[in-house]
């Protein structure tokens, strides 16, 4: 690889970091203001709402959005203490646990979405506008229309 090449790519790379840490921290911001939830427990909460019976693994839970496991542990246990989870053990692996989301998790998860959805759509947008990183968000943009 020339040094043209490694020069490009952690330029692009720069702006990746940049563009993920604007939208998360304006999500991040938005859900703490208006649902009382961080991002980790919104996600967390998501993927156990969009998993088929509403339970997952700890450790699948933790691949998932991208924790170590005493992070997702930590997290799950502000889940329960707010009612919005309850853990449970693997009827076929006693050592396995499961975290399950509760009636008050999917309706807060469900009040939240929406917010989740308007606030990364203008974080995009004004992302786009950034002369910096309006070519990344439109190459991303443009990749949902390939698939």
């Amino acid at each position: 690889m020339s040094a043209a090449d490694v020069e490009i790519e952690d330029r692009v790379w720069n702006e990746v970091v940049t563009l993920f840490g604007r939208v998360e921290h304006r999500l991040a911001k938005a859900l703490q203001r208006g649902h009382g939830i961080g991002l980790s427990e919104f996600r967390a909460l998501c993927r156990l709402a969009h998993s088929g019976e509403g339970e997952l693994r700890m450790q699948e839970l933790a691949d998932l959005i991208g924790l170590n496991q005493s992070s997702v542990s930590r997290l799950v246990a502000r889940l329960e203490s707010a009612g919005l989870t309850r853990r449970d053990m693997c009827p076929k692996d006693r050592r396995g646990v499961y975290t399950i989301i509760t009636e008050e998790g999917r309706a807060l998860q469900e009040r939240a979405a929406p917010t989740y959805r308007q606030e990364l759509a203008a974080a995009l947008d004004d992302a786009a506008a950034d002369p910096c990183l309006g070519s990344l968000v439109a190459g991303l943009r443009g990749m949902l229309t390939v698939h």
